[in-house]
């Protein structure tokens, strides 16, 4: 195995995948030259609590980067890869091993201002949280993952709360309609009103212009309609970008010439677990890949394939998602999503659990994360009953 260790990285991404391939190579008895380059102008900080504590006002400092004889280099975005080295605007940074790590950026349907906010820095979630306290309503344009944290603690304020998206149903990216449905009451009995079917038209001082030419007047609007890869910079640079902006790795999450990994949103690997080829944008796996990108550059050569996972804390529920499923894997329900207890969704190809969707239900989730990483059969049949523990509807012998 070769084992050649870079004297000089740069770690490009100040986000959870830039910080955690930053303390891991400083864990790793890691004593070259290290400088962290990133974009926002505070240290690397863990993303998620954004919109759940950060937005909320139960901490205030999401900063994790401390004293680990880092560089760090904030307010500094890359604008060009070069073989050996980065080009950004506060300077070109010199490299023999490289971790991208630039995550995405929000898709915008109008730019910030004083009445439009996105959710993606530490910056936007306190900007946001001092809006929420001074306004009285609140229009919320897409009705996935982040829009819906938003909504919630907008609720949870006593505001009112609009969500916005043109699709059929909520959560309509994540997961299919007949059980993204389940969801809709949700909004309800949090005081939300839900609008379907409503693409947005523009956004203007009064609040959301919609296609069909209605409008809906709010103090505040959030745009939560998704993200792109943050890789342009990357263009001509020789690292595989392919044309959803996603870099593209190998199982060691290695994308490019020499020394040059990539973690977090941004990167697309090889999964043998489930036959495909994934990108995730969630903190379980811009952790573990940061941590693999960081090792590997020291020469270890561990593959990367890890049993994605997600959780969200929305409209008075948690939602928990483990696995990755396709559309054509048979869908089973377990428990009754009409009733107020918890229940999940399966899904499976064969006999092979590929996905769990838990809600308030998370010995399912650990029981299918084990599941799924043994590639242990099941019972489908069996897997439904919500009276029968998951683990114990495998075809084999399993603890």
């Amino acid at each position: 195995m070769n084992r050649h260790v870079p004297r000089r990285i740069v770690i490009v991404g100040g986000g959870l995948a830039g910080h955690t391939a930053a303390t891991t190579l400083r864990a790793e008895g890691y004593d070259g030259e290290l400088i962290l380059v990133s974009d926002e102008p505070c240290p690397p900080y863990d993303r998620p609590p954004l919109s759940k504590e950060l937005l909320a006002g139960t901490v205030d400092d999401t900063t994790l980067l401390t004293a680990h004889d880092i560089e760090v280099r904030t307010g500094s975005r890359a604008l060009r890869l070069f073989p050996d080295a980065v080009e950004s605007t506060t300077g070109t940074y010199s490299f023999d091993g490289l971790v991208i790590a630039t995550g995405s950026s929000p898709i915008r349907l109008a730019d910030p201002s004083p009445r439009v906010h996105e959710l993606r820095t530490g910056f936007d979630a306190l900007r946001l949280r001092e809006a929420l306290r001074t306004a009285s309503s609140v229009a919320v344009v897409g009705a996935g993952w982040i829009g819906n944290e938003v909504a919630t603690r907008a609720a949870a304020l006593n505001l009112e709360v609009t969500v916005i998206d043109a699709a059929s149903a909520p959560l309509a990216r994540a997961m299919p309609a007949p059980l993204a449905e389940h969801f809709v009451p949700w909004y309800a009995d949090r005081g939300i009103d839900l609008r379907l079917g409503a693409p947005v038209d523009g956004v203007d001082e009064r609040g959301v212009r919609l296609a069909d030419g209605g409008r809906v007047d709010a103090d505040l609007v959030v745009m939560g309609v998704g993200a792109r890869p943050a890789t342009g910079w990357l263009h001509g640079s020789g690292v595989p970008v392919a044309p959803d902006g996603a870099v593209e790795a190998d199982a060691t999450l290695r994308a490019g010439p020499g020394s040059v990994y990539a973690a977090g949103d941004a990167v697309r690997w090889p999964s043998s677990l489930f036959g495909d080829r994934l990108r995730v944008e969630h903190w379980d796996h811009a952790a573990a890949s940061g941590r693999t990108a960081a090792r590997n550059l020291l020469g270890l050569g561990e593959p990367y394939d890890p049993v994605p996972y997600f959780w969200s804390e929305q409209l008075g529920h948690r939602i928990q998602y483990v696995g990755h499923h396709r559309p054509a894997d048979t869908f089973v329900l377990r428990g009754d999503p009409t009733g107020r207890g918890p229940w999940a969704a399966l899904w499976f190809q064969g006999p092979r659990l590929r996905a769990a969707l838990s809600i308030d239900d998370p010995r399912t989730t650990r029981d299918a994360r084990r599941l799924i990483a043994g590639r242990v059969p099941l019972s489908a049949d069996r897997a439904a009953d919500p009276d029968v523990r998951l683990n114990e509807t495998a075809r084999t012998p399993f603890r």
